[in-house]
């Protein structure tokens, strides 16, 4: 899996084009303000009860309405939550692009899972960050960028991969790495990680063995700096060194630790059931899941996140915290 080229990557498939961001939450703040940073003509779409228009109006942004948004612009990025880009796009979207106009996604669920079906008129594209919209803006602010995957879903143009490719590298991705995919592969391993590591299987492992200390007996405090705290610093260590190289960084103790008992948590059970929320994904059941729970006004999520906010750790770490306030900034 090579990267792009530099010629596949070039901005001036953007020149002359008007860009209208839909969503000013975290990846439609920094891809609005990257676009326009870089000389793009962007507007953002945002409905007339939005309370973000505050906010683009504190960073200089213009505003339209959704389907005037889409009546002017030549490349409409859908940046709203995946649960109401369906909706968005049926409503405001569908009616008022002009054929051969292009369609942007940064996640390729709506359109994997077919919540979403496009006019056949539209180029489709993809570009998605491989990181969360705060650091999309903090690396492009830095002369960085962080990588992101790209694909063609639609090609009405004949030029759908040339202004993806120019939205890449407008938004920064170019400056570290492009990598051609597809939809279905972006879904579907975004999703896992989410559910395997980043989200689920983190969280997860960091409440049980907070739990697992303070139901020994030790204080809460060194629980948490242990558990939830010194993650960044291994993760730190990993992301700019890799597995092998953060193994090579830490004692003879850890290490050896790492090789005898990490197995032991994250072992035969753990891999089975990574295998199965896998094809959960991959047949559609998880997205049918999400669909019957969001229907239902997301009971399931609302009690999980009381549970979350609730939960010991939160009052630990809120005080914790305030010793270091550097934190909040990082």
């Amino acid at each position: 899996m090579e990267p792009l080229a530099a010629g596949q990557l070039d901005p001036a498939a953007l020149a002359g084009r008007r860009v209208a961001v839909f969503g000013f939450g975290a990846q439609g703040r920094a891809h609005a303000l990257n676009l326009r940073d870089s000389g793009v003509d962007v507007v953002v779409a945002l409905r007339d009860a939005s309370p973000r228009h505050a906010d683009c109006a504190a960073e200089g942004m213009a505003t339209l309405a959704p389907a005037a948004a889409a009546r002017a612009c030549d490349l409409a990025v859908m940046l709203v939550p995946d649960e109401a880009q369906p909706r968005l796009y049926q409503e405001s979207l569908a009616p008022a692009l002009r054929p051969g106009s292009g369609l942007l996604f940064a996640h390729g669920y709506n359109i994997h899972y077919r919540r979403l079906e496009p006019r056949a008129d539209l180029d489709v594209v993809m570009v998605a960050p491989l990181g969360i919209g705060e650091q999309v803006r903090r690396q492009y602010q830095q002369g960085r960028g962080v990588p992101a995957l790209l694909a063609v879903h639609q090609d009405a143009s004949g030029a759908a991969a040339a202004v993806a490719g120019a939205y890449a590298a407008a938004n920064g991705h170019a400056r570290a790495a492009v990598f051609r995919s597809s939809f279905a592969a972006e879904t579907e391993t975004d999703l896992f990680a989410e559910q395997a590591v980043l989200c689920g299987g983190l969280g997860q492992l960091i409440l049980a063995a907070f739990e697992t200390l303070v139901e020994a007996g030790y204080p809460e405090e060194v629980a948490y700096f242990c558990c939830l705290h010194e993650v960044k610093l291994i993760a730190d260590l990993v992301q700019g060194r890799g597995l092998a190289g953060m193994r090579r960084s830490i004692s003879s103790t850890a290490a050896y630790g790492d090789a005898t008992r990490g197995p032991r948590v994250v072992g035969t059970a753990s891999r089975e059931a990574m295998r199965e929320l896998l094809a959960e994904i991959q047949d559609g059941r998880f997205a049918a899941e999400l669909d019957a729970e969001m229907a239902q006004g997301a009971p399931t999520l609302a009690a999980w996140r009381r549970a979350a906010e609730t939960h010991p750790i939160e009052a630990v770490g809120s005080r914790l915290r305030a010793l270091m306030p550097w934190l909040e900034q990082g």
